[in-house]
């Protein structure tokens, strides 16, 4: 029967590297799930749940991550993952917002506080200086809100983000 592993990958930045991961599990029949894929500063962190035959064994799968030539040097962990044992379930994303401007401490903080404060579930964060300016910071967060409190949820985070002097944009999902 299949089973479900969490695989994480930490190493140096470079072209193919998804690609090469990628090919990797699906090589060794891996079917993947929830994954990420980020560029921290020189280096860069893939994270997935995937789901392999019986047969496959995290020491497997983790050789065949750490043997890929774009992973040279990576830290590769494979662990086993429960966590869909339950069925399906996790928060379904409802809206998409975007805030940005001038960086300060305790930006991303002050911003999610706002959607616990709304019992809004924060299902993905990305946050970046940016490249050409490093003072300026672009905060994207995936978020779950409950219908019964969206209106005032996404008219907090307007109104902190321009207290803050941000921009802010929403999409729904």
């Amino acid at each position: 029967m299949p089973h479900s592993l969490h695989v994480q990958v930490f190493c140096s930045d470079r072209t193919g590297l998804v690609a090469g991961l990628t090919g990797a599990l699906f090589d060794l029949g891996a079917n993947l799930g929830d994954a990420r894929f980020a560029v921290l500063g020189q280096g860069a962190e893939f994270s997935a749940v995937v789901t392999v035959p019986d047969e496959t064994d995290a020491g497997q799968l983790r050789d065949a991550l750490a043997g890929t030539p774009e992973a040279e040097g990576a830290e590769v962990t494979v662990t086993p993952y429960d966590a869909w044992a339950g069925g399906p379930g996790g928060s379904t994303i409802t809206h998409r917002v975007f805030v940005s401007g001038g960086d300060r401490p305790g930006l991303v903080t002050r911003m999610a506080e706002v959607f616990g404060d709304f019992e809004a579930n924060i299902a993905t964060l990305n946050a970046q200086q940016m490249p050409h300016d490093p003072s300026q910071y672009l905060i994207r967060f995936a978020v779950a809100i409950p219908p019964e409190r969206t209106a005032a949820c996404l008219a907090t985070i307007s109104n902190t983000a321009e207290s803050l002097g941000l921009g802010f944009r929403v999409e729904t999902a």
